[in-house]
């Protein structure tokens, strides 16, 4: 299977009550995932646009940072990350993004489901 470009779903929301609305395109879509996930999408957070903190229950979130920088909330503390960090959020613990750079803060966010 091939997905091009032009066929990719998009869309802007507010995420989790954080300020302003963050971009994504799906890169799976609902129903490929074998049963193992739930999101594969490409973000984009403009300048002072976040995802507000949240937890995650039955499942894990992987954000990878392509471009950009902000503040990460890992269980209320605040880290600040940038290009080619990787941070993940188990089963059971609360996460947050903020970006505080100049510039959009690009990324991908993977959810797929705890084993248990």
């Amino acid at each position: 299977m091939i997905r091009r470009s032009d066929a990719v779903t998009t869309a802007s929301s507010q995420r989790f009550g954080g300020p302003g609305e963050a971009w994504a395109a799906q890169i799976l879509n609902e129903g490929e995932f074998e049963g193992k996930g739930r999101l594969f999408n490409r973000m984009v957070l403009k300048p002072g646009v976040g995802i507000g903190k949240h937890r995650h229950t039955n499942d894990f979130e992987v954000y990878y940072i392509l471009k950009g920088e902000g503040l990460y909330d890992d269980n209320g503390v605040k880290v600040n990350v940038g290009p080619g960090d990787v941070t993940v959020c188990p089963d059971g613990e609360e996460h947050g993004l903020l970006n505080t750079g100049t510039e959009d803060l690009e990324m991908i966010a993977l959810i797929l489901f705890a084993g248990k």
